[in-house]
C-alpha cells in the first residue's frame, strides 16, 4: 500500500444521506453491515459517488467484454498503477471469472510472460500502451480487432481509463485493504 492509513477515511452509516445508503444497499435495519472501504470512501462525496457508480457499474457488469478478459485488463492496470487495493479486489473477482491463481500472478509479469494466448498478450500490451502512451499502437489494435468488434474495442479503452482513474483515487485517498482482501502476490516486484 502506498499509504499505511487513509487520507480520507471511509464514511460511517450515519454520514450517508438516504439515497447514498440505498445505492450501497444499506438501510437502518442493516446499518451494522459495512460495505467495502472503496465504496464508503467514495460515498464521502455523495454527488460524485452517485454519478460514478453509474459508469462504474456499466464497466463492471454491462460491458461487452468477456468477464475474464475484463478482469485481466483491470488487474493489469491495477498493477501498473501499483494500486494494491484494486489488485486485491479484482484478484477475487478474477478468480470468479475464470482466472487461475497462476494467471493472476503472471499478469504482473506482462505480455511477454510465457503462457498467454495471442489475445491475452494483446490485451495486456494494450493496457501497457494506454497507461504509458494514452494510445494503442496499430499493431496491437490490429491484433485485438481480429478478436473484438468495435463495441468491445471501445469498452476495452474505457475499462482501462475507468480503472486507471479508480487506482489513482484509491492510492491518493489511502483506501486500505478490507479484511477479506490480500494484496499483491509475493515475489512479483
Amino acid at each position: 500500500m502506498k499509504l499505511s492509513e487513509p487520507r480520507i477515511s471511509p464514511a460511517e452509516y450515519g454520514d450517508l444521506d438516504e439515497e447514498t445508503g440505498a445505492l450501497l444497499g444499506l438501510s437502518q435495519a442493516d446499518s451494522a453491515r459495512r460495505p467495502d472501504n472503496v465504496f464508503m470512501t467514495f460515498a464521502r462525496h455523495a454527488a460524485l459517488f452517485k454519478n460514478f457508480i453509474v459508469f462504474g457499474s456499466y464497466i463492471l457488469t454491462g460491458s461487452t467484454l468477456p468477464p475474464r478478459d475484463r478482469e485481466l485488463i483491470i488487474l493489469r492496470i491495477g498493477w501498473l498503477c501499483q494500486s494494491e487495493y484494486e489488485w486485491g479486489q479484482h484478484a477475487k473477482i478474477g478468480r470468479r471469472c475464470g482466472l487461475s491463481d497462476e494467471e493472476i500472478t503472471r499478469i504482473a509479469r506482462g505480455s511477454q510472460a510465457p503462457g498467454w494466448t495471442e489475445l491475452e498478450s494483446a490485451l495486456i500490451r494494450a493496457v501497457d500502451e494506454l497507461h504509458r502512451d494514452a494510445f494503442i499502437s496499430d499493431q496491437t489494435w490490429t491484433c485485438l480487432g481480429a478478436y473484438y468488434d468495435v463495441k468491445q474495442l471501445m469498452d476495452l479503452v474505457f475499462t482501462v481509463g475507468q480503472y486507471n482513474m479508480v487506482s489513482m483515487a484509491l492510492n491518493t485517498f489511502g483506501v486500505q485493504l478490507d479484511e477479506r482482501l490480500s494484496g499483491f502476490p509475493a515475489g512479483n516486484d
